[in-house]
């Protein structure tokens, strides 16, 4: 035992973490099992024995993003990337048939859980914490109207347009887009509960909600959009994805892409992640980004504002964490320490800049003149 702790305490040094130290993010242990299970699992043994409440820390995002920042992931790493590794080699995990699979254990955990945590608005991607003239935003309903706000103003919706959002969540953005620029549009999701809450909240409107697969789209948009659903997609469908996207716009027509972006390509999430959060995701490369959309898109704009979703998972975890005592006792203790570490790991790896989030502006054919994007 005391090797592995000394071992376990020779990496944490790497990152300026103490075992037992008195800072917030210092590592506090509560079971000495801990050190064979982080040797062994890597990250996976890290998250799955902070939900056994093997150890705690005052600072959750602070030890995380310590450990990104020093790359120890990468230096523990456990047996189950390799595992994954080869899967993700072997197996189309975002295939048709197993695209309904994310939705049915994650999106589809319960809207009381999502209401409680996003805020007024339904949106489950990065806020754009800056207004249209430029200064800073404090307020999370308000950063998310923006980066709606900056979607329309970025695709130049005008009213009568016909829009697509592929992975429309709960309808929000939308909305936003009918009320606000005058359009009719079309969203597809694979969680049920999405779809239900969707078609609710956009009663009225000239909006239809569908429970349906990207890869079945075959009709004419003036303008489409994806806010945070490409991480689902998975690289050997990437191609596909975007000739699905180029299929439903005509020469003059421009398509958004908002995606959480990696660093490296990659073929597989974090074991943690995968198993616990996003089963089958994966984050994309700029390089991955590049080679799929070529012959398909003009790259017009590449805008990078990942530092804003640090700021947003704080929001996100500040409202969650007031509104757990009101929430379903489905969500148990183990369930908030998952969602806890979920959200505070995420945070880490915006904060590291080991994660980006992009908005891509695309053309089929490339904007006569050129494009100039607003931000």
């Amino acid at each position: 035992m005391y090797a592995l702790r000394s071992r376990v305490e020779q990496l944490l040094s790497l990152a300026d973490i103490r075992l037992g130290g008195d800072r917030p993010w210092d590592l506090q242990v509560e079971d000495e099992r801990l050190y064979a299970r982080l040797l062994a699992k890597g990250s996976l043994g890290l998250g799955e024995s902070y939900m056994d409440g093997w150890w705690r820390a005052l600072s959750l995002d602070g030890l995380l993003y310590r450990l990104l920042a020093a790359d120890l992931d990468q230096k523990v790493r456990g047996l189950g990337v390799v595992v994954d590794a080869v899967r993700a080699r072997l197996t189309n995990l975002q295939s048709r048939r197993r695209s309904f699979e994310v939705g049915e254990r994650h999106y589809d955990l319960g809207n009381d859980l999502y209401r409680a945590m996003l805020g007024q608005r339904m949106v489950y991607s990065c806020a754009y914490w800056r207004g249209r003239d430029g200064a800073p935003l404090h307020d999370l309903d308000a950063a998310q109207e923006a980066k709606l706000d900056l979607v329309c103003r970025k695709l130049g919706l005008q009213p009568g347009m016909r829009v697509l959002d592929i992975g429309c969540g709960w309808g929000e953005a939308l909305k936003f887009a009918a009320e606000r620029y005058g359009v009719s549009g079309v969203g597809v999701t694979v969680s049920r509960e999405q779809a239900a809450f969707a078609r609710e909240l956009c009663a009225g409107l000239p909006i239809e909600i569908r429970l349906q697969d990207y890869r079945e789209l075959d009709e004419r948009f003036d303008r489409a959009f994806s806010l945070g659903m490409f991480e689902h997609v998975g690289v050997k469908n990437y191609r596909r994805y975007f000739e699905v996207a180029q299929r439903c716009l005509g020469d003059e027509d421009l398509f958004l892409l908002h995606t959480i972006g990696n660093n490296r390509s990659v073929t597989h999430t974090d074991p943690w992640i995968g198993k616990y959060i996003f089963p089958n995701s994966m984050l994309p490369s700029a390089a991955q980004i590049a080679q799929a959309c070529e012959g398909w898109f003009v790259l017009e704009d590449w805008h990078n504002f990942g530092a804003d979703y640090d700021k947003t998972l704080q929001a996100w975890r500040a409202n969650v964490e007031r509104a757990w005592p009101q929430l379903d006792a489905r969500y148990d203790e183990r369930f908030r320490r998952m969602w806890r570490f979920y959200l505070s790991a995420s945070m880490a790896t915006f904060r590291s800049r080991h994660s980006q989030l992009w908005q891509l502006v695309l053309s089929p054919k490339g904007v006569r003149g050129g494009y100039v994007a607003p931000r």
